[in-house]
């Protein structure tokens, strides 16, 4: 698995940046392939290969944006023992403190404040579990419920997600009215930066407790949920939801640690009792069965019935296909290290 860390370097590369901007729009122009052609530009030939191969083949390519300066791995050397990496070409060392049983670095890309890392790390092999945690990921309230039908224990992860997504979302509506649109954006980016710190959390604690029990994870299979009809109020809670993000995040974490995740049928998960199995009724987050008389936390009566569902090879079949069709970009995975 392919593993992106983050680390401060400390050197001011702006120059280099400029010269890198430079020749990702001379790329853009002229489509070329050799180094040769922007020797003029004065950047090393190895970062500038880099950028050519990048910018001249990607033909819809028009504008340029946050170009970075991009290090292969024949221009990058690494000592396990002192946790060292340097780069001769830029005369950049750096020491890392993230997990040193990388079997590789694939390439380092450099902007002004960090350096992103790509290593790839081994995988563990797969357990046998025995059972599965249901996890029922929401809109609104926790973005998580956990449930281990084994002890009846239920984990709330995730609460302050929808405050963040409030929040912001106000925060625009003003700025929209003042015509403040770069700030509009920017606050954008903020949230989306505060939300994907938060799945970080939620899914390491989700999977640390898969670990802790030797349980598996199952997950509902939610692809093409943004299709589905939904009142207008509910429509930006669904919008940004950051579902897949959360499920990509326990997917590769669960796959460091050889635990298995899988997926059942998302049908009637919130509106089935988790005791008896028939259709009970949901007012917001409280579940009645007429049935039987349960009475539980929505959210956790659904996190239980994902865990006791058969895993839907329908969606098995189907998730692969959406990762064959993005080439494999979801094996490459992004940690912030400090």
């Amino acid at each position: 698995m392919i593993l992106t860390y983050k680390i401060r370097h400390g050197k001011d590369f702006s120059e280099e940046l400029k010269k890198a901007e430079q020749i990702a729009r001379f790329a853009i122009k002229t489509r070329t392939i050799s180094s040769r052609d922007v020797r003029q530009f004065g950047l090393k030939s190895a970062i500038s290969n880099q950028i050519l191969r990048k910018y001249s083949r990607d033909r819809k390519a028009r504008n340029v944006h946050n170009v970075k300066l991009t290090i292969p791995a024949q221009g990058i050397h690494y000592n396990h023992e002192g946790r060292i990496i340097t780069i001769p070409c830029l005369k950049l060392t750096l020491n890392y403190y993230f997990r040193n049983d990388f079997e590789k670095i694939n390439q380092i890309e450099l902007d002004n404040k960090f350096a992103y890392i790509s290593a790839t790390v081994p995988e563990s092999a797969l357990i046998e579990p025995e059972g599965y945690l249901g996890v029922d990921r929401n809109t609104t309230g926790h973005i998580a419920v956990v449930a281990d039908p084994m002890t009846g224990k239920v984990l709330k992860f995730g609460k302050s997600a929808e405050h963040i997504h409030r929040k912001y979302r106000n925060t625009r509506k003003n700025l929209q009215k003042k015509g403040k649109y770069r700030k509009v954006k920017e606050t954008r980016n903020k949230e989306n930066r505060i939300v994907k710190a938060i799945n970080h959390k939620v899914s390491k604690k989700i999977v640390q407790e898969a670990k802790n029990s030797g349980m598996g994870i199952k997950l509902e299979y939610l692809n093409g949920i943004r299709n589905a009809k939904s009142g207008r109020n509910f429509r930006y809670s669904l919008n940004s939801w950051s579902f897949y993000q959360l499920q990509i995040m326990i997917e590769y974490k669960a796959r460091l640690l050889g635990i298995p995740v899988v997926y059942v049928d998302p049908y009637n998960t919130s509106r089935e009792c988790s005791r008896c199995g028939q259709i009970g009724s949901r007012s917001e987050k409280s579940f009645k069965c007429p049935n039987c008389g349960h009475v539980d936390h929505a959210d956790a009566n659904a996190s239980f019935n994902i865990a006791l569902r058969p895993v839907f090879e329908e969606g098995i079949d189907r998730l692969h296909a959406d990762r064959d069709a993005c080439k494999g970009s979801t094996d490459t995975h992004r940690e912030a290290t400090s």
